[in-house]
């Protein structure tokens, strides 16, 4: 059967998963019985609540007697490793952009390495049936960004198709007829993608690009068959990272058709599947033929920038929610997630019971927390850093291209934030009401910058970034809160009497009825120091009458704080505790007077510094 191998990549929203939805409905891969949902592909339970893709995952359809084996990629730029990884088992990539966006930051990420793999580029223009869209000048955008990017000739003479997603269209011309389906895009696939260039009589050379995991049969290393062919119940060779060889048997293999993946007896060069039998397979490595070592290369993954400290919980409420709260499980927790995902790093810090995990983003550590809380753990994490690295004794950290879009009225409060963050403004296009910023900026400006962003845009302005390189380090003071916190200096429960008269001290994270500790932040304090404060205290009871009786206490609405605030509004000295039931706010240091005393020593060298 002809076969083409094609990765759909873009930045977040811009429509690849509703896309392929609708490649499955009218390819009639489908089973008759089945009703495919929406975002189909997007099966993790936390990517259908964010609506994001955070894994990427491969379907086939079949189409005019040829199979097209389908992957679908994230589009968030914390996820962007997903997309490095996937580029050897694809012959050619569509690039979907949003007609009235035109190339976001994450755009120009996922086409790099597309143009870097020298894979055939096609570019679907989405969503033209959005008001106020302009595909025409969005394809000149797209055009420029390749001659940016450095594409050679024939990249350049990238074939284009206008559509929507959401409504299973594709037209050479930008205005949708009634009667336009996505024949025409797939059509397009069939003849500009090359079928893979691969040949079955050569020994066997196969490697892992993704990793599942089943229940029955273990780990399942996902790839492209690069040459030959595997069946099962053969004996191959494991060519291992460190150039070590591990015999294995094939036990099973897996090739995938509209929603179902289907077991199979044989897989021949060219086609994407995936096979079981080796408990430890890792992405990157060569399934070989016996005796025949030919490794592929290796896949390189782009480094972590940001870093957090993972520790067991050491609150006084700790075990009391948690199914899994000592360090052996955490540890292989976090072990098992490294054998998944390429771009995760994790040290554990000598003997102690606390782990440097690093990764791509403050997002793609945060849904690895997301996901260990649902599971049971029980855990406390810092505040995320960004990794520094020093060149030729030069202190250098990550930078990164942000681009902001922002109601006009708001502008001169988003530039003035971003100034604060050390951001340098490269270019601002305005569009009616509308203004679109470009910046460059350091990493460390970005954490703990959406909560005031979002507030000085009024939820309306939206900010998308990307990494872009290492640069000498410019200032030390970027990114830090402003205001102090009230801290509670006794372990109980809070009271509605106690916090009424902590109401003109700041902003409240809790309500009444509420178990607290020592140590616990309860509140945003409305200056820049901190405050401990004692939330437990009832109001006294005595004897006597009153001549007049008290009115009813009415408390203003505490903040809520959902798990990604927490961890962009911790400064250094603070840690999120994490628990399947509840996320706290804490000091590194619960006693009151130690903290005092560690604050006071902290002051004092930071004016000798300054002298």
């Amino acid at each position: 059967m002809n076969i083409r191998n094609i990765a759909i990549i873009a930045h977040v929203d811009h429509g690849k998963t509703t896309l392929v939805d609708g490649m499955l409905k009218q390819s009639m891969t489908l089973k008759k019985h089945q009703v495919i949902e929406e975002r189909a592909m997007d099966t993790n339970v936390i990517e259908r609540e964010r609506g994001i893709t955070i894994l990427a995952k491969n379907t086939s359809i079949l189409y005019k007697d040829t199979r097209i084996n389908i992957l679908d990629t994230p589009g968030h730029a914390d996820f962007g490793g997903e997309v490095e990884r996937i580029m050897n088992m694809v012959d050619g990539v569509l690039l979907v952009v949003d007609a009235f966006e035109g190339c976001m930051p994450q755009t120009r990420f996922v086409l790099k390495k597309a143009l870097e793999a020298k894979v055939k580029p096609l570019v679907m223009i989405n969503k033209v049936d959005r008001e106020a869209s302009r595909p025409i000048e969005v394809v000149d955008e797209v055009l420029e960004l390749f001659i940016e990017l450095g594409a050679d000739e024939d990249q350049l003479e990238f074939p284009y198709v206008f559509g929507s997603g959401i409504n299973g269209q594709a037209s050479f011309s930008p205005i949708m007829k009634k009667d336009d389906n996505l024949q025409v895009l797939l059509d397009l696939i069939i003849k500009e993608v090359p079928c893979p260039n691969v040949d079955d009589s050569k020994p066997l050379q196969f490697q892992p690009s993704l990793l599942d995991y089943n229940d029955y049969v273990g780990r399942m290393g996902i790839g492209r068959i690069q040459s030959g062919k595997m069946k099962v119940g053969d004996m191959v060779d494991c060519i291992r990272m460190d150039g070590s060889v591990q015999p294995f048997r094939i036990q099973k293999l897996f090739g995938y058709l509209g929603l179902d993946k289907i077991e199979i007896e044989e897989a021949y060069a060219g086609d994407i599947v995936a096979l079981s039998g080796l408990p430890d397979i890792y992405v990157g490595e060569t399934v070989c033929t016996p005796g025949v070592y030919n490794p592929l290369p290796h896949i390189l993954i782009g480094e972590p920038t940001v870093e957090m400290t993972f520790g067991t919980n050491t609150s006084p409420f700790s075990g009391l929610e948690g199914k899994f709260v000592t360090s052996s499980k955490i540890d292989d927790r976090l072990y098992k997630e490294t054998q998944r995902d390429l771009a995760l790093k994790v040290h554990r810090i000598g003997s102690s019971e606390s782990w440097v995990v690093s990764g791509r983003g403050e997002l793609h550590l945060g849904i690895l927390i997301e996901n260990m809380r649902r599971e049971g753990f029980e855990f406390q994490v810092s505040k995320a850093k960004v990794i520094m690295k020093e060149v030729d004794g030069v202190l250098q950290e990550p930078f990164e291209s942000v681009q902001v879009d922002t109601p006009t009225d708001t502008l001169g409060k988003v530039m003035e934030l971003i100034g604060e963050r050390h951001g340098q403004l490269i270019s601002i296009d305005t569009y009616e009401n509308q203004s679109r910023l470009n910046y460059e900026m350091p990493s460390r400006g970005l954490i703990g910058f959406m909560t005031e962003f979002l507030s000085a845009t009024k939820g309306y302005g939206i900010l998308n970034h990307t990494y872009l390189e290492y640069r000498k380090v410019e200032s030390m003071n970027v990114g830090n809160r402003k205001l102090g916190v009230l801290v509670s200096v006794e372990e109980g429960i809070s009271s509605a009497y106690s916090i009424g008269g902590m109401e003109e001290r700041g902003t409240m994270f809790i309500t009444p009825r509420i178990k607290v500790y020592e140590g616990m932040i309860v509140g945003e304090c409305n200056r820049e120091q901190d405050l401990a404060v004692n939330v437990t205290k009832e109001k006294q009871m005595t004897n006597t009458r009153s001549s007049t009786k008290d009115s009813t206490v009415v408390l203003k609405r505490p903040r809520k704080m959902s798990l990604e605030a927490c961890l962009d509004y911790i400064n250094d000295d603070e840690l999120v505790e994490i628990t399947p039931h509840s996320i706290r706010l804490r000091k590194q240091i619960l006693n009151t007077n130690e903290r005092k005393k560690y604050d006071s020593r902290r002051l004092k060298q930071n004016e000798d510094l300054n002298l």
